[in-house]
């Protein structure tokens, strides 16, 4: 941990030199000064208050998809202002057929793409890197996140406190949204300029897209695509403090002997409580400390099939402490995971900006508990992680023009052991024009295993140095797209707060598209492209080549997809196994009844990993919603994927089929209540005739569970809730393992 503190402070040395923000180029839309506002302005979906009047007022739209920075199908007209506390924005969304405006009410965080709404991107420190997006349907429902250009990713998991309301009307809807400035991370300053973009999304026979600035098609940014709202002053320079108590009740049963189905015994009810602190001294700096905090997942995680995979599966993150900044830990190589961090006794973080450097320190105990991922480079697996740890990172990112350079370091000290992985490394990005992109990223890790040969054979108390590398260019026109990226990583590389559950490969990928943008045509975009990709071990033996062609479409009924054809030969053990599929990915937003349906999977030749043979199979995956009403919202998710192979002995059967099916009902009674109910089952079916090994001839498990839930804001919430689940025995029976009730309570104290 002595060695994450001293990087720290170089890092924080680093990031105090450099000034100054990235200006707009001369093609992008006029900036406007942001109007100060001196009149009341109450947040309840009506334009009618007199403040409006002195807001800053938008009128020219543009329709960058479908069409190309065009007039766009309907009118909008938005008001930005500000006071010495809030910014305000409102938008009026004229609509021609009102009946078909899309305006469920959903939980906060599930404004989709089959929803009408409207925000806006927010980039206050202009530096034209990321920006924190506040999206509103027309009920007021908020959705929040942030989206970052050195990555392309969007992140809906953090969340901010902010006000919304909407209402709908005979000529369309209106949406009123109020930040507090105390929720905006801006440079400090006399005088403020901040880039910022307002959206309408318009969901009718194709998905309108509408922004008040231009998006060339072939850029290879968004938010620095942002205007500039200028002569900002008077703003508050901190001082902010939330303090977020919370207080957990659960009563559990399981099974008195501890196998599934016999008697249950009910455990005496438990209790815990924690705490959550975040204090901004500035405005472009804030502090994170946590004590016991709560981790659990109020919603499960929905179950992917592992059967027949090598490598670990990716759950994403959804817990606060860690998304204070989280795209400043998005790199080329995930070094950063922040959930193999599973149970923190505490935690403390510093996030902020200075100048064109912005930076994250986290200090972390865990308690441990969990898997840790041991990488290999045809496979990975798994060891229980039974034992605690002092966890770091830090993270610097200096901005040069469009462009940018970073330093990641990370730390992991096993307690009541000499153990210890540690990585650190640079990475950067180039963009030499508005059309390429080049990214880097150079780690080094210094490893000790613990000395647990009963969990793991590699933990024998080994010592392992070695390096990782990443580089790739990335061109962009209107119609053309090419990268090539090539990795290397060696054998001995680990990354115990990352994922990367592959390692010892040199990985080259190239991919080429051409787009067409077709007129008066089902389809509004075409990309046929042509992909090549080729692992290899480190001695030079291939892992994995696979070329596949297809193409990419977005069309009518607000549809996208990508279909291809597949040519793959993989190594499973000495052998080099071959196969030949097709694959298929196809989304609709069709209606207001059914917003969204999807379909995905394969289907030709597969590779028996297992068994080391070649077979046939395919994987389908469906995911459908429907809304009999505004307020109730239905989702089935299911998987099944199957495998058919031949056995040495000639028998030919199926070998597995593996399926998820689940279920979510939820009532939205307003932006602030709702109750859901899920129903989970996993399955899978095998033939131990034609495994090589001993298998069991069904596995599974049923979990549903039911939750309550009412928020003032996403960290002042009551929970209630229950959990049932049931596994499959050794007759093939769901056997009841455990249930449980819990409650929660917790409450913001802002000043």
């Amino acid at each position: 941990m002595k060695a994450i503190l001293s990087i720290a402070a170089v890092l924080l040395s680093l990031a105090v030199g450099a000034r100054g923000q990235t200006k707009a180029p001369p093609d992008f839309e006029p900036p406007i000064a942001l109007a100060r506002i001196s009149s009341p302005i109450q947040v309840d979906g009506d334009l009618s208050d007199p403040g409006w009047r002195e807001a800053a007022k938008v009128e020219t739209w543009y329709e960058s998809n479908v069409g190309d920075n065009v007039p766009p199908p309907v009118q909008t007209i938005a008001y930005v202002g500000y006071d010495s506390r809030f910014l305000y924005v409102a938008f009026d969304c004229r609509d021609p057929n009102p009946a078909k405006i899309r305006a469920p009410y959903v939980d906060r965080d599930n404004v989709f793409s089959d929803q009408d709404f409207v925000g806006l991107i927010l980039n206050a420190k202009n530096d034209r890197r990321s920006g924190v997006e506040f999206f509103v349907n027309p009920r007021g429902i908020q959705d929040d996140g942030i989206t970052n250009d050195a990555t392309g990713n969007e992140d809906f998991s953090p969340d901010f406190f902010w006000d919304s309301a909407g209402k709908i009307g005979p000529q369309g809807w209106t949406v009123e949204i109020r930040i507090p400035l105390t929720s905006i991370r801006y440079p400090k300053g006399d005088r403020e300029t901040w880039g910022m973009m307002l959206y309408r999304n318009y969901p009718r026979d194709f998905r309108y897209q509408i922004f008040d600035v231009k998006l060339p098609r072939g850029s290879n940014c968004f938010v620095c695509r942002s205007r500039e709202w200028t002569d900002i002053t008077g703003l508050p320079r901190g001082g902010h403090l939330v303090v977020a108590p919370y207080l957990t009740a659960s009563e559990s049963g399981t099974p008195r002997t501890g196998e599934a189905g016999t008697e249950f015994v009910s455990k005496p009810i438990e209790g815990d409580a924690g705490l959550d602190v975040k204090w901004t001294p500035n405005a472009d700096t804030a502090l994170d400390v946590t004590i016991n905090p709560d981790f659990s997942q109020i919603e499960s995680d929905v179950a992917q099939i592992s059967v027949n995979e090598r490598f670990a599966l990716f759950f994403p993150e959804k817990r606060p402490f860690f998304l204070e900044g989280v795209d400043l830990l998005e790199t080329p190589f995930q070094a950063v995971y922040t959930r193999t961090i599973t149970s923190p006794r505490w935690g403390a973080r510093a996030t902020g900006k200075i100048g064109a450097s912005a930076y994250t320190i986290l200090v972390t105990q865990d308690r441990g508990g969990g898997s840790a991922i041991i990488p290999g480079p045809q496979s990975s697996s798994f060891a229980p992680q039974d034992f605690s740890s002092i966890d770091g990172i830090a993270r610097v990112r200096h901005d040069v023009g469009r462009s940018f350079i970073g330093f990641l370091a990370t730390d992991r000290e096993n307690e009541g052991s000499s153990s210890y992985n540690r990585v650190l490394g640079p990475d950067f990005q180039w963009r030499p024009s508005e059309g390429d992109q080049v990214t880097g990223q150079f780690l080094y890790s210094s490893t000790r295993t613990p000395n647990r040969p009963d969990l793991a054979a590699e933990w024998d108390g080994r010592k392992l140095d070695a390096a990782a590398g990443f580089l790739s260019w990335l061109h962009t026109s209107r119609t053309w797209l090419w990268r090539t990226t090539y990795e290397d990583v060696s054998p001995d590389f680990r990354a115990d707060l990352g994922f990367m559950p592959q390692v010892g490969y040199r990985h080259g990928r190239n991919f080429l598209g051409y787009t067409f943008f077709p007129q008066n045509f089902f389809f509004s975009r075409l990309e046929p492209l042509f992909v090549v990709n080729w692992w290899w071990e480190r001695d030079g033996d291939t892992l994995d080549r696979r070329v596949y062609a297809g193409v990419q479409f977005q069309g009518k009924l607000n549809s996208s997809g990508e279909l291809d054809a597949n040519s793959d030969s993989i190594r499973v053990g000495e052998k080099l196994l071959h196969r030949r599929n097709v694959s298929y990915s196809i989304g609709l937003a069709p209606t207001r009844l059914v917003p969204r349906i999807s379909v995905d999977g394969f289907l030709g030749q597969q590779i028996d990993f297992a068994n080391a043979r070649e077979g046939d199979g395919g994987r389908v995956g469906l995911s459908a919603t429907t809304r009999p009403t505004d307020h109730l919202d239905l989702q089935f998710t299911g998987d099944r994927r199957w495998l058919d192979v031949r056995a040495e002995s000639g028998r030919h059967g199926r070998l597995f089929t593996a399926t998820v099916a689940r279920l979510r009902a939820a009532y939205t009674f307003s932006s602030r209540a709702f109750l859901r109910m899920i129903g989970q089952y996993t399955e899978t079916k095998r033939d131990p005739e034609l495994y090589t090994f001993a298998v069991s001839r069904k596995s599974g498990s049923f979990d549903g569970s039911a939750l309550f839930s009412y928020k003032l804001n996403w960290q002042s919430v009551l929970f209630v809730g229950y959990g049932d689940s049931s596994v499959v025995n050794d007759t093939g029976d769901l056997a009841h393992s455990s249930r449980q009730f819990f409650l929660k309570v917790s409450y913001a104290f802002q000043r």
